[in-house]
């Protein structure tokens, strides 16, 4: 029976000292990376330019639990546990029987969950003697994420960031300068592969990822970080559903009904969903899972399963996902942590399983919701967040006409306080959705190479 309380808290003893590894646990394992000349599965010795060996080691781990280092932890006591909080004022606005908890993650420094993985990745690059890191970033959250985690650990933080969101989220740009990184606009004239794109371009992850592995590729000192995709990824993030099993249990609930997270690379929704999925495979709970990408890059929903490269260059391994072709350049929407290509293999994985479901929703719809929330729970969402906001409304509405009493868990993945400018543009009009063609989708998808 639920308890009364708004804001359920875990103390400090009670904090995951594990990520969570749902590939020991699934009813099938997911196919391995390919290397992109043989086709053959990559080995360690393949990763070893990018990454460091503890991270390599995550990548391709069957091990249920991987202990997070203390100093880790360490870090991750300035803003963990984050809190999971049921959001009575929004119920009530909509009437519903529903009951709605939300895991927020905008209480890091970062304001995002992107903090929780780059936390790992630097330290375990450090105590490897690397002193620079490169990488991507879409809206900017993951590049603030790294550049707040190099400047704890002593790293140079140089930071390749998409051209549509580099051009309008100036205050992103200048949060990653406060916390020490370097930013670039990609496509850059700084890389070979960023020299073939007009100035203008409006970029995208792929290319931002390609001009990252170019520059770490060349010297040994440097490594490459990813915000997302990647299986070691996905797994530091797994402190949020960990925390937040927890959380509802001490809220007296027996367990989800519906966990929702917004998905763009998918270590959002990964780290949200995965340990729910245990709790489903072990018979424990047995929730919905769903994830919700933009109509406007809706790679689970519209997507093809099939090998394609993780960046627009060609030079990571070839990885089975679902995916728009890597040559995908999205429609300039607010969400930019929401236009990737593809989606992270193990996502696909269990997507392909069907062990979770997938719906694509129109920005409009997810702005609006945002507004609502904010006007009753007090928070201003990332535009990513918004799109499980929405699906969350869709779905306590339906219980308001149902009668039903689902329990609903919702990843608010990060504030959008520095994203008032798409919400300007909400609020005066100039909003538009930009759902994808078919014709533009055929494109890109023939570009994908052919894996047998």
């Amino acid at each position: 029976m639920a308890d009364d309380r708004i804001r359920i808290t875990l103390d400090e003893s009670e904090m995951p000292t594990h990520w969570y590894n749902v590939v020991a646990d699934l009813p099938t394992p997911p196919p391995p990376p390919l290397h992109p000349a043989t086709h053959e599965p990559v080995g360690p010795d393949d990763l070893a330019p990018l990454f460091p060996p503890e991270l390599i080691a995550q990548e391709v781990t069957t091990e249920r639990h991987v202990e997070i280092p203390a100093a880790v932890r360490d870090v991750y006591r300035q803003y963990r546990p984050s809190p999971l909080v049921r959001a009575r004022r929004w119920e009530q606005k909509l009437g519903t029987s529903a009951r709605i908890y939300y895991k927020y993650e905008g209480v890091s420094p970062a304001g995002s969950h992107k903090t929780n993985t780059s936390v790992p990745q630097v330290y375990y690059n450090a105590i490897n003697g690397i002193t620079r890191l490169t990488t991507e970033t879409g809206a900017g959250q993951w590049g603030t994420a790294l550049a707040y985690a190099c400047a704890l650990f002593g790293v140079e933080c140089e930071v390749w960031q998409v051209g549509a969101s580099y051009d309008s989220k100036p205050q992103r740009r200048t949060l990653i300068e406060v916390f020490g990184g370097t930013v670039h606009r990609s496509p850059s004239a700084l890389t070979e592969f960023g020299k073939g794109f007009d100035v203008d371009h409006p970029g995208s992850l792929g290319i931002a990822i390609t001009e990252a592995v170019e520059l770490a590729a060349q010297d040994e000192s440097t490594k490459y970080a990813l915000g997302s995709v990647l299986n070691h990824v996905l797994l530091h993030q797994t402190v949020i559903g960990e925390e937040a099993v927890l959380q509802l249990a001490k809220a007296g609930e027996a367990g989800a009904d519906l966990v929702i997270g917004c998905a763009g690379g998918g270590s959002n929704f990964a780290g949200l969903a995965f340990p729910f999925l245990r709790e489903k495979l072990a018979g424990r709970q047995d929730p919905r899972i769903v994830a919700v990408e933009p109509s406007s890059c809706p790679t689970l929903t519209r997507g093809e399963y099939r090998y394609d490269f993780g960046d627009t260059g060609g030079m990571t391994p070839l990885m089975k996902m679902y995916t728009l072709g890597h040559d995908f350049v999205p429609s300039t929407i607010h969400a930019g942590g929401l236009r990737y290509h593809a989606m992270a293999p193990l996502v696909s994985h269990v997507a392909h399983e069907g062990l979770i479901e997938a719906v694509a929703l129109h920005q409009s719809e997810c702005f609006e919701t945002a507004t609502e929330f904010a006007r009753t729970e007090g928070i201003v969402a990332a535009p990513e967040s918004s799109h499980a906001l929405a699906q969350a409304r869709r779905a306590a509405v339906a219980a308001a006409e149902s009668g039903e009493e689902p329990v609903i868990v919702v990843g608010l993945s990060g504030h959008g306080l520095l994203e008032l400018g798409a919400y300007d543009t909400f609020l005066h009009g100039r909003l538009e959705d930009d759902p994808l063609s078919d014709d533009d989708l055929a494109t890109s998808l023939a570009a994908v190479p052919e894996v047998r």
